[in-house]
């Protein structure tokens, strides 16, 4: 399959001036989004629409004429085969997924597993949309945004963006907040803005970015 990116030129089949390039995406449902509970380290499949959604993720990007050089996801499964699908999707099955824990999904301790609406009526709403939606209170044995944003981004610099600095294309597949954490740094968001960032399952972020990390652009694709 040959692939070409409609932003730049091409020169002897090879394209030239790469800027470099991260696609962000949220994993495709899962069992518990379907079942509106806390997912965090739990392991969940894909659904059947998760998986329609990681498809179409895929054929967005091919439509895009965009490729891939590196693959990153979180040890989710979740996450690991909303990725490999996308691949399926790109004809580049054989590009390696480099799976990592620090993408995981923010760690919600006694949540996990939990229906939202259980989690209310035993903490309160209030005290659990605290835990949801504030950067540094930690939910019972659990992560607050802050320790996820600690654990992405030395990561993220050490190893993500680094690869798309050197002019590799990468797509990155992960959770909400693993995603805030990455989006946090790159379009400079304050811990009150970043904490209510929301990313749409299957949904392809695009970022071009400078090679000084700033950002040239950024697509939605929907």
């Amino acid at each position: 399959m040959v692939h070409s990116d409609p932003a730049e030129g091409i020169v002897g089949g090879k394209p030239v001036n790469r800027a470099p390039l991260i696609v962000l995406v949220r994993h495709g449902q899962s069992e518990l989004n379907q079942e509106n509970r806390f997912a965090g380290w739990s392991d969940p499949e894909l659904t059947s629409h998760g998986v329609d959604e990681a498809r179409r993720a895929g054929r967005r990007l091919n439509t895009a004429g965009l490729a891939f050089d590196r693959c990153f996801s979180s040890s989710l499964k979740r996450a690991h085969r909303t990725a490999a699908i996308m691949l399926e999707e790109l004809g580049q099955r054989e590009l390696s997924i480099s799976c990592n824990q620090a993408l995981n999904e923010r760690d919600y301790g006694e949540l996990s597993g939990l229906n939202k609406d259980e989690a209310r009526t035993r903490w309160g709403a209030k005290q659990v949309q605290s835990w949801r939606r504030s950067y540094d209170t930690r939910p019972p044995a659990g992560e607050s945004l802050k320790d996820t944003v600690e654990r992405v981004l030395p990561y993220y610099c050490a190893n993500i963006l680094p690869a798309a600095l050197r002019g590799e294309r990468v797509l990155v597949v992960a959770h909400g907040s693993s995603l805030r954490a990455m989006v946090m740094t790159l379009d400079h968001h304050t811990p009150e803005s970043m904490c209510s960032l929301e990313f749409a399952t299957g949904v392809p972020l695009i970022y071009r970015l400078n090679t000084d990390s700033t950002v040239i652009g950024r697509e939605r694709l929907v």
